[in-house]
């Protein structure tokens, strides 16, 4: 379907950036311009607010087009397309899933020449009109199926961000379900590529995906603001069956890193809790990494299963820091006489009871400056950890 080029004339641009009523209402009274249908206004102003937090390039820019909301959904943001072209080098790249192009506009900021492939032609066409508004000339957008256009041509890099929807299958999280099928087509892609990078869905499990994928050269675990939104597998000559892990959480003010080697010999010490207490990021724990990050800050466990660190004295670290205020022990009697708030932030690491169950039990709001920890450590012991921020 050819874009509507009535959406670009200027009182209806004008409608769609300024409207902050109620959709339903939009949709009740009908369009106000006889050549736009009221779902095409609905469509495109229900993009651009999705976009704003997001894509806020693409929200700033005059005359930007938007596709149906799915397709936004499963474009990566712009926080993590910008660390995606970090990872690359070379003159020209394939995005063979270019979808709504977010990751094809900042790889064109790294590499000369970018081929965006997208075999849906209407999302092509709006993605080609979007990178014209955006003045970026060194994308070419290709409305077919870019697995079998790599075929005739080879690239310094291609990217791959298959489809995590599958037609019979609903939401899938397994590489082979995925639209390509990287796993079955991932010696082409290497023949193809100096360098594939592949990004995958936050709930693959690690172990899998290397298991789908073969020898990997780096796996980049991205989270923002402590929720992973993206896997990235970096495979070129320097693939191993003992990849670099790259954990990355960025947040407003900072972004933390930490890498280690998968499969390097790492053993935790263990210990009661002492002076501070530290929690790992999202990308941390994603990469399950418990026992390395014990040795690489020299922090101390609470508990094998309980991935709480604990030292006397303060360390820099990945993640949230707290000072340890008190250790109660979770019985009765010591809960009764250590419960004299009624509001605090509650968290259980490695513990029999919810969070919902605690708050319940001990009448407990949420929020204020305390920070509880439900938790076991060592010798078995159930405790609640009261904590003050650092």
């Amino acid at each position: 379907m050819a874009i509507n080029s009535a959406l670009l004339h200027t009182d209806v641009q004008e409608f769609i950036r300024s409207y902050e009523g109620s959709l339903s209402d939009l949709a009740f009274a009908g369009s106000p311009f006889k050549s736009v249908t009221v779902l095409e206004l609905i469509q495109q102003i229900e993009g651009r607010n999705r976009t704003k937090k997001k894509l806020p390039t693409w929200y700033r820019t005059k005359n930007i087009l938007y596709p149906p909301k799915l397709n936004l959904e499963q474009t990566s943001s712009e926080i993590t397309a910008e660390y995606k072209a970090s990872l690359i080098e070379g003159k020209s790249l394939a995005d063979i899933s270019g979808g709504f192009g977010v990751d094809s506009f900042y790889f064109a900021q790294t590499v000369n020449s970018v081929h965006h492939f997208e075999i849906n032609t209407s999302l092509s066409e709006v993605v080609a009109h979007n990178f014209n508004q955006l003045e970026r000339t060194n994308i070419t957008c290709f409305a077919t199926d870019g697995l079998q256009a790599i075929r005739k041509q080879a690239y310094d890099v291609i990217y791959a961000d298959p489809s995590r929807r599958h037609d019979e299958k609903g939401k899938v999280y397994f590489l082979s379900d995925c639209v390509p099928n990287i796993p079955v087509n991932v010696g082409l892609l290497r023949k193809q590529s100096k360098i594939l990078l592949l990004k995958t869905a936050p709930m693959l499990d690690i172990s899998v995906g290397i298991k789908e994928l073969g020898a990997v050269t780096a796996i980049h675990i991205v989270a923002i603001d402590n929720e992973v939104k993206e896997l990235l597998w970096v495979i070129s000559d320097m693939a191993s069956e003992t990849p670099v892990v790259n954990t990355v959480n960025v947040k407003k003010q900072e972004t933390e890193q930490f890498s280690f080697t998968l499969g390097e010999p790492a053993e935790a010490t263990y210990e009661a809790p002492s002076r501070f207490l530290y929690e790992p990021n999202a990308a941390i724990m994603k990469s399950g990494a418990f026992d390395t990050v014990s040795g690489a800050f020299k922090i101390k466990k609470l508990h094998k299963h309980t991935h709480l660190y604990t030292s006397e004295s303060l360390r820099e670290f990945p993640g949230r820091r707290f000072f340890i205020k008190d250790v109660v022990p979770y019985s009765k009697k010591e809960m009764r006489k250590a419960m004299k708030f009624d509001k605090a932030n509650v968290a259980t690491r490695n513990f029999p009871e919810s969070v919902a169950i605690i708050r319940n039990k001990w009448k407990l709001k949420e929020g204020g400056d305390r920070y509880l920890f439900f938790s076991i450590i060592k010798n078995e012991e159930k405790v609640m950890l009261v904590c003050e921020k650092i």
